[in-house]
C-alpha cells in the first residue's frame, strides 16, 4: 500500500512543470520523495584527524568526498562530483548565502561553452542545481543538489560541488552562513 502511495505521488510530482515548486507542498513533496532515493555513496560518519574545527565543510577533490567535521575525532563524509579536467579549483571560501530550490542562471562562461543552455531556468526537479545550494563567496561556485545522482563520485561539473538532493538536504541543515569550506585536491 505504500508503496503504491509512493508511486502515485511521485507520478504527480514529476508529471507537475517546473513552476509547481513554487508551491510549497509540491516542494514539500519533492524533499519527502528524496527520502527514498538511492545514495551511490552513502553517508555515513567516519574518523577526523584534521585540525579543523567542528562545523568547517572540507572537500577533497581527489577523493571526491566532502566532510562536515562533528568535532571529537569525527566527521559526516558525503559523496559529490567535483569539477571535471580544467575546472577544479582548491581554497577557502565561506558560505555567504543558502537557497532551497533555487533559479539557475548559467554564468556566461557556460552559455560561451554551450550556447543551447537556457538563460534561466526556475527552481524544481529538473533544474542542475538540485533542491538546495549553498553559495560559495563573491565566486561562480556553490555546493549545491543534482538532479543527476549517477555523477556523484565523478568529475564532470564545471567547478561546482554536486551532491544528491537527499545528501545537499542534510548538509543544508547543518551548515550556517559564514561556514568555512576548505577545498583540497
Amino acid at each position: 500500500m505504500l508503496r503504491t502511495i509512493v508511486f502515485i505521488v511521485t507520478l504527480f510530482v514529476l508529471s507537475a512543470p517546473a513552476r509547481a515548486y513554487d508551491n510549497t507542498i509540491s516542494r514539500g513533496l519533492a524533499d519527502f520523495l528524496n527520502i527514498f532515493s538511492e545514495q551511490p555513496i552513502p553517508r555515513q560518519v567516519v574518523p577526523w584527524s584534521g585540525q579543523q574545527a567542528a562545523g568547517t565543510v572540507v572537500i577533497s577533490t581527489s577523493q571526491r568526498r566532502l566532510y562536515y567535521v562533528l568535532g571529537n575525532g569525527r566527521a559526516l563524509r558525503y559523496g559529490v562530483g567535483v569539477g571535471r579536467q580544467g575546472f577544479s579549483w582548491s581554497g577557502t571560501k565561506n558560505v555567504t548565502m543558502k537557497r532551497e530550490w533555487p533559479d539557475w542562471r548559467p554564468p556566461a562562461a557556460m552559455l560561451k561553452r554551450r550556447p543551447d543552455l537556457p538563460r534561466h531556468m526556475a527552481g524544481g526537479i529538473d533544474n542542475p542545481l538540485g533542491a538546495r545550494a549553498l553559495y560559495l563567496g563573491s565566486s561562480l561556485y556553490r555546493i549545491h543538489g543534482s538532479n543527476e545522482p549517477n555523477t556523484i563520485g565523478a568529475a564532470v561539473s564545471s567547478g561546482c560541488i554536486r551532491m544528491t538532493n537527499r545528501d545537499v538536504v542534510d548538509l543544508y541543515d547543518r551548515v550556517r552562513i559564514g561556514t568555512k569550506v576548505v577545498v583540497l585536491r
